[in-house]
């Protein structure tokens, strides 16, 4: 039985957000494939995970054996993390940008999972699982686009979760997504649609395909 964690990091609920639809379209074709899938859930707006502070940060660079009381605690709920990131066969994770980069929301997650010597560094536990990230935008930030060096979201969490947690990279990206709430962006609303409709393309289709992959790979 393949396990999906699937992480949600948008202020707004699902009719307000095209992240979470686009999420939500992925886990159900995903839970469609894998009937007797299990899926962790963690909706970082909701209910956000501890921004990493000091003492968990300095757990996570000595040897538990002369953790402090505060420490030990600290890092328990760091390991909580890194153990169902571990455990999962496959992540999901929806990253909306904001103000140019990704919610604070996860960035607290990324920083708490990010653990040298284990998850981040050559000989990551994480090696090689699948991740896809739905990267939304309210405007474009495509290549030959005029704010195309503004893209902190896909460049940012390219190379964080290939380069330092070895995990296996794919994206999504619906553009556009305030075109029809941003009248000076109402010339745009034909694009921002073809843009939504391929997202949910790309997410019924990637999420057929890694089913199906986990399951040759699991036979």
């Amino acid at each position: 039985m393949a396990t999906l964690l699937h992480l949600d990091s948008s202020l707004f609920p699902t009719v307000g957000s095209t992240s979470r639809t686009v999420t939500g379209a992925f886990r159900e074709v995903w839970e469609a494939r894998h009937p007797h899938s299990s899926v962790v859930y963690r909706d970082l707006a909701a209910d956000p995970v501890p921004h990493l502070d000091s003492v968990a940060a300095s757990a996570g660079f000595a040897d538990p054996a002369t953790h402090t009381a505060e420490q030990a605690t600290a890092f328990a709920a760091r390991l909580a993390l890194v153990e169902e990131l571990e455990r999962a066969d496959a992540v999901l994770i929806g990253a909306p940008m904001y103000n140019f980069s990704i919610p604070s929301t996860l960035k607290a997650w990324l920083d708490q999972v990010i653990l040298p010597g284990r998850t981040a560094g050559p000989a990551s536990t994480l090696k090689g699982k699948p991740v896809t990230v739905v990267a939304s935008r309210g405007g474009s930030y495509a290549p030959g686009t005029p704010r195309e060096s503004f893209e902190y979201v896909q460049n940012y969490l390219g190379d964080l979760l290939s380069e330092m947690l070895s995990l296996d990279v794919d994206f999504i990206v619906p553009e556009l997504t305030l075109a029809r709430t941003n009248p000076a962006m109402a010339e745009l609303i034909p694009l921002a649609d073809a843009s939504r409709e391929k997202a949910l393309e790309d997410a019924n289709t990637k999420a057929k395909s890694l089913a199906d992959r986990l399951v040759s790979s699991a036979a």
